[in-house]
């Protein structure tokens, strides 16, 4: 899949209906977040990518918020392990190298530790919960800007 697969960025005016549909059926319908904790007031503010396969089907989700954090990454239950999500992150972390951040910051779901840490990133601190689900803080420091 990961052939026919493309990132578009972005600003929510553009992006966030077809970006809150994907994280409406990830982080609500499937991991039980309240719907009230899901949309927030950094949505008009955040940088916002969309993984498109085929035909412009939206795969996946993310966001970089203004002060380097990435959230909100979300990927539709069966395109998971075709490289969605590492497609999302490579292009949010470019996104951010090019603005000049420095470090980039994430929520990571303790479940998906793993996968960010392939990119480098390291978790810090204890285990946290939100919305019902144990996270652990993680954070990357940026080399070789672009």
């Amino acid at each position: 899949m990961a052939e026919d697969l493309r990132v578009e960025l972005g600003d929510w005016a553009a992006l966030g209906a077809r970006a809150a549909a994907v994280r409406h059926a990830v982080f609500v319908e499937e991991q039980q977040v309240p719907a009230a904790m899901e949309l927030d007031e950094f949505d008009p503010l955040s940088l916002h990518a969309l993984a498109l396969g085929r035909a412009g089907a939206v795969l996946g989700t993310g966001r970089l918020l203004p002060d380097g954090h990435i959230g909100r990454m979300a990927v539709l239950r069966q395109a998971r392990g075709s490289g969605v999500g590492s497609a999302l992150l490579r292009a949010l972390m470019q996104a951010a190298r090019r603005r000049g951040d420095r470090e980039l910051m994430l929520s990571a779901q303790t479940h998906a530790i793993g996968f960010y840490e392939r990119f480098g990133f390291v978790a810090e601190g204890e285990q946290y919960d939100d919305a019902g689900i144990p996270h652990r803080a993680m954070r990357l420091v940026l080399q070789g800007f672009s």
